[in-house]
């Protein structure tokens, strides 16, 4: 799902006022023909709800699980998604490319 980011953070700003734990996922860097830019955005609450896109779909079950485990842990990870990952298999970008996302707890 993508959105504009006014409205990604107003969400987010909803699930911290509930009381909710958050993630939110950055694109840092991108190379070839990722679907979306450095800057796009992604939250995630503990149950799994998400709004905005960092890559389309390709690799958002991926960022979604990362997510719980850094709201879980409260430590921020890099990820890093392409054709010569380990996960090229599981997880990849249809359209070629690489793409660092940095996810991080919302306190």
């Amino acid at each position: 799902m993508t959105t504009d980011n006014d409205s990604l953070f107003e969400t987010l700003r909803q699930w911290k006022a509930a009381g909710k734990s958050a993630a939110l996922a950055t694109v840092v860097s991108t190379w070839g023909s990722s679907p979306r830019p450095e800057g796009s955005h992604l939250v995630v609450d503990a149950e799994g709800h998400f709004v905005g896109s960092v890559s389309g779909g390709c690799i958002e079950g991926a960022v979604i699980d990362a997510a719980s485990q850094v709201m879980a842990s409260g430590k921020p990870q890099m990820l890093e998604f392409g054709v010569s990952d380990e996960q090229a298999w599981e997880v990849g970008l249809a359209c070629g490319g690489r793409v660092q996302v940095f996810v991080e707890p919302v306190e």
